[in-house]
């Protein structure tokens, strides 16, 4: 199903041409094929029944088969013709709904979705969430699908933003319509279901439970074996990886990181049990970090997460998400070439994962290093290509002159950023020259530098910021290889050594000669 990592905004928008116009003038909303008439109805006898592993299956395969045989250029039957088929369950007609609406927004952006449809969605997100929230839900649904609700719910949010900040060539009715529809997807609603949905589900309380041995959370990976249901428990969970994307969108990254608290990212969690989650989670907690100069921290992060890719990604070739899942991983390499670029770290890579980032950006992260015009334009050209879609958090105005606001959000972040980038511009000098001694007088770095004595205090005052930054617990940690001290004009070095893991080495050394072993097994001797 939908993955945060899925940017279908960059789908192509005239996919199908006639044969999509074609299937939709032909479909009729009241006709529901056998094949879909067994699928509702299993489908909910599944949920009822509190089946998890048949209600993954036909939510996993069976509906993504059924839309590519039936479905593939129009929507699904609306849920007002399914309804006999599940005896009219409001709750049941709810999820079928959120389906409804996530496979036209996957499908059928080509075509045009409408502001009523965008509105029509949002409001049955409010409807669902609603009924979560008052605990009148007594299911078990698999954390894929909760996990893609929350995803789902952010990316048309995201979607929708973007999509009334294109003003230029909307008609007075799409205009009207926007108009009319002006509360939909407002950001204060969007971030006041997430905070509610965290906060009715004690999630917090229940990871800080967990911690003195009281919850099993984790063990369990988030369901209920007593009866209960792990819907809103989930839904609250997953909410915090939603607020800490929402966040970045808007360019809040203090906040999302604040909010993502509560999970323990550098061990396993549940967040690690569905793909998507895991890898939108260390994305943005990345970015985020990146964007915060908290370079150590996303370089350790992107490390692991890439490693697991390069690892375990030939075991999701075959899922839908396996394309997506690709293009986020390019995207980390593109986003960790510019934390090393900014601060060099080579000792937290794992060398597979260096290996492919040399192969990668080797040539341009040299480059990177000048701080010449070519290299803001590499800092330009990568961070345009990693970052998220960043989006205005205020509707634009809708009277004419109309022109396109979509764009605004991204620019003014490009613009900080490469504002940052400037402003390390002699960093990389300063650190080429500082670790080649242990002393140095401050006059004789100036005459290296080819500046005075005061410009470079100047300059050492400004490493000595931009490698600090404060983190969630609001103390001042470093993010440089080493540090310094000045005493009575001369320059202290003293770099940091890094414990290493004798541990990891071993094993992958180990992990070598069994692959090794292997392949000299295969081998045939006459």
């Amino acid at each position: 199903m939908a993955s945060s990592y899925r940017d279908r905004e960059d789908m192509a928008t005239g996919g199908g041409g006639t044969s999509a116009a074609a299937a939709a003038a032909a479909y009729d909303p009241s006709y529901v094929p056998d094949s879909v008439k067994t699928f509702v109805s299993h489908l909910y006898r599944h949920i009822r029944d509190r089946n998890v592993y048949e209600t993954h299956q036909m939510y996993e395969g069976g509906f993504h088969r059924l839309s590519d045989r039936h479905f593939r250029d129009t929507p699904w039957p609306p849920a007002e013709a399914v309804a006999p088929h599940c005896d009219g369950d409001h709750v049941f007609l709810l999820l079928y709904r959120e389906l409804w609406f996530r496979h036209a927004h996957a499908r059928l952006q080509g075509q045009g979705l409408t502001p009523a449809q965008r509105a029509e969605s949002w409001d049955n997100y409010c409807s669902l969430f609603s009924v979560v929230l008052q605990g009148v839900v007594n299911m078990q649904l698999p954390n894929q699908w909760l996990w893609d609700m929350v995803d789902e719910f952010v990316y048309q949010f995201q979607s929708y933003c973007q999509y009334r900040a294109k003003l230029k060539n909307k008609t007075q009715e799409e205009i009207n319509l926007l108009k009319q529809y002006d509360q939909a997807w407002s950001v204060y609603g969007v971030l006041n279901y997430l905070k509610a949905l965290v906060e009715k589900s004690m999630i917090g309380e229940i990871l800080e439970r967990e911690k003195v041995g009281l919850e099993q959370f984790t063990a369990t990976d988030g369901y209920d074996y007593e009866g209960g249901s792990n819907v809103l428990k989930m839904l609250g969970y997953y909410s915090m990886i939603g607020l800490l994307r929402v966040h970045c969108l808007l360019g809040d990254y203090h906040t999302g990181l604040k909010c993502l608290a509560p999970i323990d990212i550098s061990q396993q969690g549940v967040y690690t049990t569905v793909i998507g989650s895991h890898i939108s989670t260390i994305y943005h907690y990345g970015f985020a970090s990146l964007m915060m100069r908290r370079y150590v921290d996303g370089i350790r992060e992107f490390n692991k997460i890439l490693l697991y890719i390069l690892k375990c990604k030939q075991y999701h070739q075959n899922s839908p998400q396996y394309d997506q899942l690709l293009k986020k991983n390019e995207q980390m390499y593109a986003l960790l070439a510019i934390c090393l670029s900014l601060c060099p770290q080579d000792k937290l890579i794992d060398e597979n994962v260096g290996t492919q980032l040399k192969e990668k950006y080797g040539d341009k992260m040299t480059k990177m290093h000048r701080y010449d015009d070519e290299a803001y334009a590499i800092y330009d050209e990568l961070f345009s290509y990693a970052c998220p879609k960043f989006i205005t958090a205020s509707p634009p105005v809708l009277r004419e002159p109309f022109t396109n606001y979509n764009q605004d959000a991204y620019r003014l972040q490009l613009k900080l950023f490469l504002y940052e980038v400037k402003q390390q511009q002699l960093l990389s000098g300063i650190r080429s020259y500082l670790k080649l001694y242990s002393t140095i007088t401050i006059g004789k770095l100036a005459k290296y530098m080819d500046v005075d004595e005061v410009t470079l205090r100047t300059i050492l005052m400004t490493y000595k910021h931009k490698m600090h930054s404060i983190n969630s617990d609001g103390k001042v940690i470093s993010s440089a290889d080493f540090d310094f001290y000045i005493d009575e004009d001369i320059i202290h070095v003293v770099e940091s050594k890094l414990t290493k893991n004798h541990g990891d080495y071993f094993l992958r050394q180990i992990l070598k000669f069994e692959e090794m072993i292997n392949q000299l097994d295969k081998v045939q001797f006459d």
